[in-house]
């Protein structure tokens, strides 16, 4: 019995060391014939602290000591929100190393990390990260590394503080110097050619473009330059050579990059794949997908620059690309293929770091998953550039086509015009024969015209006398009539229809009195002014110094007259030709006026004729017009 008490207890005591092994926190030895090492795992413990709050004493001590975890993912990542994460290792000094060794952090978007390190004595303090100047780091390079100590024994632990706006992947590798500067080396190499791709791509289609001119290029330099300052933002290479001092634009450069290179990408496969016209619907989605895109970039720059985070939006105007490439391409578009191929491979990148962001166990990280996507990259503008030049040669066939199909139609058109000219060469031999047979006849009777016409000739000459001499006749014939006429209408016996045929109407009265009025030339009767103007009424004049203006029937027997002034005429000619004997009544009958106006009127003439009888006495069939102007006028 005693001897089962003691294996029972022997197992129970193995059983606990072996839990307390399995839990501990495994140290990574410094081993010389290793030149690196990922701390994963239980390599690694991690320890929340939201509110940023503990110091290192606090976390050094036992309080929270027991606190950290073994990380439950082979790559800790945080959470990108307020607060920070404290990370602990162990590393194992107790073999003597003949290398130098250095800590390596690999995201570059880090904004602040703090390292304690074991030292004699105690701890130190190094901070460095995206949020510092670049040339606080130790080594100029695009990583954080953090060198350690060469004079420790023993087992020692490091304490790290993290502290990012963002989510980050805390990537810790121990690597010793010369292995890290040849790793360095290669890296940069391999980012030269990476870049150096970019370049030729970018420069080859710009060159293009100023060649063919066609906006297709210009969209594509574009998508290479934003691919490639995204690659130097997520890489660390733009801040360690083109904003160095500029850690704070180092945080979101990255999505003002991609933002450029998701809208330049659209509106090259528009204008590659001719989508407008090839699929309407599907143009319409991408204008609203790159609206969108701009109003998110927008959003982010001035309300929460921390959405530049969400990469994942970038799926969407993949997707477009990808599924209005395979669209236009089943529509007969052979361009397209390669097109599908590139974004194909720039699909996978994609998906392969969307994979690593959500920490998939199965999917192992190093070389070939952090650099797929710049791989994606290259492979993508390799097949866009098939996709090019495919479309080049679709031009240059379909050009050459056309070049033939117009040589064929220009031998067509020179076989029909000669055919034509043929025709129209015999047509005018023929008609040349016709006309030579026409025109003897024409000339004979062209003669026969020409005889004619000097016969007309001399007749229009005869005829153009005899109408001289008719139109001198009627000239005289026409000035006779008019004489007897005004004879006529002057005598005594003429009726009123008769006399209004020299004055039918007012008009021609005032023109009449205007002329009799001023016979002698214009005086004003205020200012003696001899020049005037015409006035407001008919025949009235406005003298040009006082402005009086003086009508044509002022200072005439005609003055004050309400009766039409041809009938005053009229009755001032009967007057005259019967010497005032003619009564009102008969002047009323004929005028068709009352008694009462001729009697008044008539008496006023007759006062007026016995004024200036001694001046009417000889004065014949004008003296009537005599009596218009009146006494006071003299």
């Amino acid at each position: 019995m005693p001897k089962t008490l003691i294996k029972r207890f022997a197992f129970i005591v193995f059983f606990m060391l072996t839990c307390f092994t399995l839990s501990a926190q495994v140290a990574v030895p410094l081993d010389d014939e290793v030149n690196q090492r990922f701390f994963t795992f239980r390599e690694i413990e991690v320890l929340d602290d939201p509110a940023a709050s503990l110091t290192f004493g606090q976390v050094f001590g036992k309080q929270y000591a027991a606190k950290f975890k073994p990380s439950e993912l082979s790559t800790p990542k945080t959470t990108g929100e307020t607060g920070a994460f404290w990370y602990r290792i162990r590393i194992d000094h107790t073999e003597a190393s003949k290398k130098n060794w250095l800590l390596e952090f690999m995201d570059q978007t880090i904004d602040s990390i703090t390292v304690y390190s074991p030292r004699k004595g105690g701890y130190s303090k190094t901070s460095f990260g995206a949020a510092y100047h670049f040339d606080e780091r130790q080594y100029h390079h695009k990583n954080f590394t953090h060198n350690i100590s060469s004079d420790l024994a023993g087992t020692h632990t490091y304490y790290i503080r993290i502290v990012s706006h963002q989510p980050v992947n805390v990537i810790v590798v121990l690597r010793s110097v010369n292995w890290f500067i040849h790793y360095a080396l290669d890296e940069y190499l391999f980012f030269g050619a990476f870049y150096g791709m970019l370049t030729v791509f970018g420069l080859y289609n710009l060159m293009m473009f100023f060649a063919i001119r066609q906006k297709q290029y210009l969209y594509y330099v574009m998508y290479n330059v934003s691919i490639g300052f995204y690659e130097m933002c997520t890489d660390g290479i733009a801040y360690q050579y083109v904003w160095t001092n500029s850690p704070h634009w180092n945080q979101y450069a990255y999505g003002v990059a991609l933002y450029f290179a998701s809208v330049s990408g659209m509106l090259f496969t528009l204008s590659l794949l001719h989508v407008k016209a090839r699929a309407p619907q599907m143009y319409r989605i991408f204008v609203w997908a790159i609206v969108l895109r701009s109003v998110f970039f927008v959003c982010c720059l001035l309300i929460d620059k921390s959405w530049f985070n969400y990469k994942i939006i970038e799926i969407v105007p993949l997707l477009l690309a990808c599924y209005t490439g395979f669209y236009v391409m089943r529509k007969g578009y052979w361009p397209a293929r390669f097109f599908v191929v590139g974004y194909s491979f720039l699909f996978v990148g994609f998906i392969i770091k969307l994979l690593i962001a959500l920490d998939v166990p199965w999917l192992p990280f190093g070389p070939v998953t952090h650099y797929s996507l710049s791989f994606c990259f290259i492979m993508e503008m390799l097949f866009i550039s098939f996709a090019i030049a495919e479309k080049v040669r679709a031009l240059k066939k379909k050009k050459d086509y056309v070049q033939r199909r117009i040589i064929r139609q220009m031998k067509q058109n020179e076989e029909l015009k000669d055919d034509i000219n043929r025709q129209l060469e015999q047509q005018v031999m023929e008609r040349t024969r016709e006309l030579s047979v026409k025109s003897e006849v024409i000339e004979q009777q062209y003669e026969e015209l020409k005889a004619m016409n000097l016969l007309l000739q001399e007749q229009s000459e005869e005829i153009s006398r005899i109408n001289v001499l008719l139109e001198k006749d009627n000239i005289t014939l026409h000035n006779d009539i008019e004489k007897v006429t005004h004879d006529r209408v002057m005598s005594a016996e003429v009726d009123f229809e008769e006399f209004s045929r020299i004055y039918p109407d007012r008009e021609t009265c005032f023109g009449f009195l205007a002329k009799l009025k001023w016979e002698k030339g214009y005086n004003c009767r205020r200012c003696e002014h001899t020049h005037y103007s015409g006035g407001h009424l008919p025949y009235s004049r406005r003298c040009s110094k006082c402005g009086y203006e003086e009508s044509v029937i002022a200072y005439t027997i005609l003055q004050n007259t309400r009766i039409p002034i041809n009938k005053a005429f009229y009755m001032i000619f009967l007057m005259y030709s019967t010497k005032g004997k003619i009564s009102s009544h008969k002047l009323s009958e004929v005028l068709d006026i009352r008694q009462s106006t001729c009697w008044a009127y008539s008496s006023r003439i007759k006062k007026v004729m016995e004024v200036k009888k001694k001046e009417l006495r000889n004065a014949g069939h004008k003296g009537w017009s005599k009596l218009v102007i009146d006494v006071d006028d003299d």
